[in-house]
């Protein structure tokens, strides 16, 4: 039974990673949009922390990113993240997920108004998350 669930664990870690390298391989990210993706999952988190505090947002927007974050916090992920680089890729697909979700109900402008990085990194968590359309321009 153990030697099972070892099994299945180490298949799915080594699917998991060839997916990520077969994705790297379509995407080809040019080596800024490479720095701006290091960045990115901390600029992502605290985006979704400020949306979620957002009360001008519907709830359930709000009750989606308050359930990404506690399943960003908790320790246990289906790719553990002690592993590297694919032990975030399950916590950056399910935020991908939630971003989508968030803009088709809150809208482009909210994702722009509480985003903290850089526009490089906006367009970067457009690119990665495939949000629609093209991120909105900041406003001065």
């Amino acid at each position: 039974m153990i030697v099972r669930v070892v099994v299945g664990f180490l298949g799915a870690i080594a699917v998991a990673w060839v997916l990520l390298l077969f994705y790297l391989l379509v995407r080809r990210p040019s080596e800024g949009a490479t720095r701006e993706a290091l960045r990115l999952l901390p600029d992502t988190v605290r985006l979704l922390r400020r949306i979620a505090g957002d009360r001008a947002l519907p709830r359930g927007v709000r009750a989606r990113l308050w359930l990404l974050l506690a399943y960003l916090a908790f320790p246990l992920d289906v790719v553990p993240d002690f592993l590297p680089v694919i032990g975030y890729a399950d916590d950056v697909v399910i935020a991908s997920i939630a971003l989508r979700s968030v803009v088709r109900r809150a809208g482009p402008d909210a994702v722009r108004r509480h985003w903290p990085g850089t526009d490089m990194g906006l367009q970067a968590l457009w690119s990665v998350a495939s949000l629609p359309g093209v991120p909105p321009p900041r406003t001065p």
